[in-house]
């Protein structure tokens, strides 16, 4: 398979149920971009975002790692040892980076006083962490790894888009400082590199186009998207409805 063929070019260019700009320059992002973006919704936003990373993120890579093909009948240096041990570290890497961007949420919402303990969970965030375990218990290791991929490939499009945008001026009171941090935090070169390693990592398993794994890895694709749409709050109602 050529670099132009491999999968995650090929679920890049699907058209899927959902556009994925409805995913990656949604209203939210917009307004956080041009600093429009209201305190309680930042805090809103960050409140589930933490939910998600501190408690459904750490299970769904234990899952993933415990799918792990490992075999004692794979010499060292085989080639399904090596790409199992790479994917072991790149997993790593992701646990260890959740942990620091946990704390980082709270770092965050203490410095520009946003309120994270204040809000319920919203019916969006349960989807998406069901969504989670859902596919990294299935058992089928590259499902997790195509899912995981999807998840911060979109995460970093949506901040680009931010970062894209010029704040309005605005007075005491504004979110653009907080949202400067978390564009900073989710657009950075090691962020980066961490989705083109996941990518490269997608890609390295081979999946072949018409088998089921190709097949899944379309609709969890598309499923990521709408996901990751409706996980942005829009405010309204919702900020009455899920305050404490």
């Amino acid at each position: 398979m050529s670099a132009t063929e491999n999968l995650t070019t090929h679920l890049i260019s699907l058209s899927t149920p959902r556009p994925y700009s409805a995913a990656t320059e949604h209203p939210f992002l917009t307004a956080a971009g041009l600093g429009t973006l209201p305190p309680a919704l930042l805090s809103l936003y960050l409140s589930q975002d933490r939910l998600y990373a501190a408690h459904a993120y750490p299970a769904f890579i234990g899952r993933i790692l415990s799918a792990v093909p490992f075999s004692s009948l794979d010499a060292s240096d085989s080639v399904k040892e090596r790409r199992n041990q790479r994917i072991v570290a790149v997993l790593t890497y992701a646990l260890q980076n959740v942990v620091r961007e946990v704390n980082f949420f709270g770092e965050t919402a203490k410095k520009w006083g946003l309120q994270l303990d204040v809000w319920r969970e919203r019916k969006a965030t349960r989807d998406y962490t069901a969504e989670m375990a859902r596919v990294s218990a299935s058992g089928h290791m590259e499902d997790g790894l195509v899912f995981l991929w999807a998840m911060e490939r979109v995460y970093l499009d949506a901040w680009k888009h931010v970062r894209s945008l010029t704040p309005v001026p605005t007075g005491e009171g504004s979110t653009a400082p907080a949202v400067a941090q978390l564009v900073s935090n989710w657009t950075n070169l090691e962020f980066v590199r961490f989705v083109d390693d996941l990518a490269d990592l997608v890609n390295s398993l081979e999946i072949q186009p018409g088998t089921l794994a190709w097949v899944r890895a379309e609709a969890i694709w598309a499923r990521v998207i709408e996901l990751e749409e409706a996980f942005w709050p829009v405010g309204g109602d919702e900020l009455e409805l899920l305050g404490a």
